[in-house]
């Protein structure tokens, strides 16, 4: 059973993602949320797997929410899907680099959004080959922040191609395509360096990878 919370101030959204949500046999809201506050005391109780947070709320933000739950040794397990009414913009880039495991603008499918806390749970990222396009413009002007290129040299080649890749929107199986290995293998090297890089999930590794400059627009498939 999928446990999640819901982190929206108005009650009417909150409702239907919840009648949506329960009406599944494997996922159940475990709680909910009016604001920022409320919801890092709620992830504190109850544990969820997955947290869908407002980005704009009162009180506390979703930003800072998200902040606060990645920052928490006990909410490891918790993954943040933040929910916005904009699609792409610069509250995104924000809450990725927050700790958010990906996002949702809030009239998608309904599909989609069981989709997507299906995924949140496994600890993948909801990162579309568009949105990755659209982050590698926003990191390329910037220059690699040394401090994290430095990190990256505890992985090993293979790990460091699987990153890339990864931050390239691609998934284990087209991963494992790519490099000529296994699903398994794949997952493994993903596995050991989210560990290594203290990633919470695979956002992070996409975020990681394009603000050390291990990626870049000019070098799509290969780590530099």
């Amino acid at each position: 059973m999928i446990r999640v919370l819901l982190a929206d101030d108005q009650a009417l959204i909150r409702a239907g993602f919840r009648a949506l949500l329960n009406a599944e046999d494997d996922i159940e809201v475990v709680a909910e949320a009016a604001d920022g506050n409320q919801a890092v005391a709620l992830a504190v109780t109850h544990l969820p797997d997955v947290a869908l947070i407002d980005i704009q709320m009162p009180v506390l933000d979703g930003i800072q929410a998200t902040r606060q739950i990645a920052a928490d040794p006990r909410l490891s397990g918790v993954h943040v899907v933040m929910l916005t009414n904009y699609g792409l913009d610069e509250y995104v880039y924000t809450a990725l680099r927050a700790g958010a495991g990906g996002f949702l603008v809030k009239d998608t499918e309904p599909e989609d959004l069981l989709h997507g806390v299906r995924v949140a749970a496994r600890g993948d990222a909801l990162l579309s080959p568009t949105i990755t396009r659209r982050l590698v413009d926003e990191y390329v002007s910037r220059p690699p922040r040394r401090d994290l290129s430095t990190a990256l040299e505890i992985l090993t080649n293979r790990e460091r191609e699987v990153v890339a890749l990864a931050a390239h929107g691609l998934s284990n199986d087209e991963i494992a395509a790519q490099m000529v290995i296994s699903l398994a293998t794949a997952k493994t090297h993903i596995s050991r360096a989210m560990t290594k890089l203290r990633a919470r999930d695979r956002a992070q590794l996409v975020v990681l990878a394009y603000e050390s400059g291990l990626v870049t627009p000019s070098n799509p498939r290969r780590a530099s």
